[in-house]
């Protein structure tokens, strides 16, 4: 077992939602969840802090033989990031660049179909909202996320994260209000290095998790309460 590691994607929601606990019980807090994998963190972070759960999609776009590698990302509300460098280095080309770009619109309008059904979207402005993924490598999709939260006009942008290349979260710092890095291990290497149990989120999980965030919440919506207690 790894000096820093998490169980599983729920172990490490608990122990990120300790470091968020000055959140907790407020109406004003939001958690986005990144689809999959953020998911079951995000679900255990906002029951923590009695916070609604909702998803912000994102798509990395990974270079064709080396999806591995980043070359930006997309995000939900037309957001596009990307890092030309990468995929110059990798001899990716404007014309392979754009296919990978519409591929991953595909799967990403699918998903948004399929995890959001007939609920409406979040309303972020002046809110304070708290992204959260299982985990920061390069920080593309996070920052496609980010982008994509600030065109909606929140009063406050968290980025929240079990486990971050010490890079990556350094680096975030200057493009939000703040970051929380539970654990920032060297060598990182990878996300699922610091996971026993890093077993693929399914849709349907997705879609559980949803639904059961989406049930808590349900006096919000009417404004008679502030939603069951986890």
């Amino acid at each position: 077992m790894n000096s820093c590691c998490f169980t599983n994607r729920m172990d490490a929601g608990q122990q990120l939602a300790h470091r968020l606990s000055t959140y907790a019980g407020r109406d004003d807090v939001i958690v986005l969840a990144l689809p999959r994998g953020g998911v079951p963190v995000g679900h255990t972070v906002a029951q923590a802090l009695h916070a609604p759960l909702d998803i912000l999609l994102v798509r990395k776009l990974g270079a064709p033989g080396y999806e591995e590698f980043a070359m930006g990302a997309i995000a939900s509300g037309d957001v596009i990031v990307l890092q030309k460098g990468i995929a110059a280095m990798l001899g990716v080309g404007d014309e392979a660049l754009r296919r990978v770009v519409q591929r991953e619109l595909a799967e990403l309008k699918r998903r948004e179909t399929l995890y959001r059904d007939s609920r409406p979207k979040p309303q972020l402005k002046g809110k304070t909202v708290i992204l959260v993924d299982d985990g920061l490598a390069t920080g593309s999709t996070m920052r496609a996320a980010v982008k994509a939260v600030r065109k909606e006009n929140p009063a406050r942008v968290v980025v929240a994260v079990p486990v971050a290349a010490p890079d990556t979260c350094a680096g975030m710092e200057s493009e939000v209000d703040e970051i929380v890095c539970a654990e920032t291990p060297e060598p990182f290497r990878a996300v699922g290095q610091w996971y026993d149990d890093f077993t693929q989120i399914t849709d349907d999980e997705v879609i559980r998790l949803l639904r059961q965030a989406t049930q808590r919440h349900a006096p919000d919506r009417d404004g008679s309460g502030a939603g069951s207690p986890p």
